[in-house]
This record gives C-alpha cells, structure tokens and sequence, in this order.
C-alpha cells in the first residue's frame, strides 16, 4: 500500500510510540505533526476535527484520519504485504492480542498520566503518590505479562517482531521512567533486548523524538 503518512503525535505518548515503531516496522515513510498534550493541544478544535475523542495518535493516510493505537496497528497489518504484525494463524492472533489488550487495554489506561495526577489530586499525596501510583499498576501488569509470554523465542512470540512486542516496548519506556524495578521480569527484559537492537524500534523512541517545540 503506497501513500502519504501523517502522524499526529506526542513524544511520550504511548499510543503514539506504538504507531511509531509499526510505521518503521512496516517501513512506511511519515511525516510528523507534533502536538503538545502539555499544554492542550490535543483539545483544539483544529485537533478534535481530525479526532472527536482529542485522543493520540491520529495516523493521516492519504489525507484519511484513523485513531486508536491498535485498530491502526490491524489496519496497516491488514493493508501491507508482509507484515508480521499479527501471524498467520488464528491461534497465533489471538496469542498477540491477548497479550498486546493486556499491555494497552489493562495496564496504559489505568497508568495514563491524567489518571495517575487525578488520583495523586484527590489523595493529597502529588508527586509521591502519582510515583506510588504508578509503580503499583505498572508492577502488576507486568508480573501478568510475563506469566503470559511463552519460553523459547527471541521475540514475544516468535522470531519476528509483532504487535506484541510493539505495545511492551512502549510500557517499558514508561515502567523505567517511574523507577519500576524490572529485575522480576527475565522474559521481558530479553524480549526489550532484542527490540533495542533493531532500528525500527530506536528510531521510535521518545529521546529521538524529543519534545514539541516551544
């Protein structure tokens, strides 16, 4: 599938990490349009035009908006030949989506940063508290992540990088960022250490994204 990407996109955004790494994957050229979750951005009417939720990312293809990190993930699967997103057999998809729903669907939303300062807010405990937070639901998650990946392959579930891999990589960016001690999770950290070896994956990181200009 040839065509124009436009990727709507904040450097720590999970979501939008995703869609990075799966774009470089898939080797589709894009273009970025950062937006300041900072200060707002994402709630201008400009912004909620191309996506009513105000939500990242949103992938430009062909001047058609799509949103939501794993529909967008399926979609490009879907469209590119070769992808390895999601494997062949329908086993081997549901292994992928159980896995990568446990990472995006169980563990992100409840360690957004807007809800992680909401309940640091209502506690009256700010910083520590939004840490403890996140420290707590992070671990959690992970300890059901790596009960859940198999033994045995130099990727989350293979020889090939899939969906899988491209939601951790982004909770892991986001587990060492709040000091979560990964030391209990041998199988994630081999499967983080053969992602850090392949471009697509350093490339997508938020250090060589960097933050929105000013």
């Amino acid at each position: 599938m040839s065509g124009s990407y436009i990727l709507y996109d904040y450097w720590r955004s999970s979501a939008s990490y995703r869609v990075r790494i799966a774009l470089n994957l898939l080797g589709l050229p894009f273009e970025t349009r950062p937006i300041n979750l900072v200060t707002g951005q994402h709630r201008t009417d400009d912004y909620t035009a191309l996506n009513p939720q105000g939500l990242l990312p949103t992938l430009l293809i062909d001047g058609q908006p799509f949103a939501q990190s794993l529909a967008i993930l399926e979609y490009l699967h879907a469209q590119i030949p070769g992808s390895t997103l999601l494997p062949a057999d329908s086993y081997g998809q549901y292994l992928t989506r159980q896995l990568s729903y446990a990472i995006a669907m169980e563990i992100h939303p409840v360690c957004n940063l807007h809800v992680a300062s909401h309940a640091a807010e209502l506690s009256g405990g700010g910083d520590a508290a939004k840490r403890d937070w996140m420290q707590h639901f992070i671990t959690r998650g992970l300890h059901a992540v790596e009960d859940i990946l198999p033994g045995g392959s130099r990727f989350s579930l293979g020889a090939s990088p899939g969906m899988a891999d491209v939601c951790l990589i982004p909770q892991l960016y986001n587990a060492t960022r709040w000091g979560v001690d990964l030391a209990p999770f041998p199988r994630i950290q081999s499967v983080a250490e053969a992602c850090d070896e392949l471009e697509a994956f350093r490339r997508a990181h938020p250090d060589q994204v960097g933050p929105p200009p000013d």
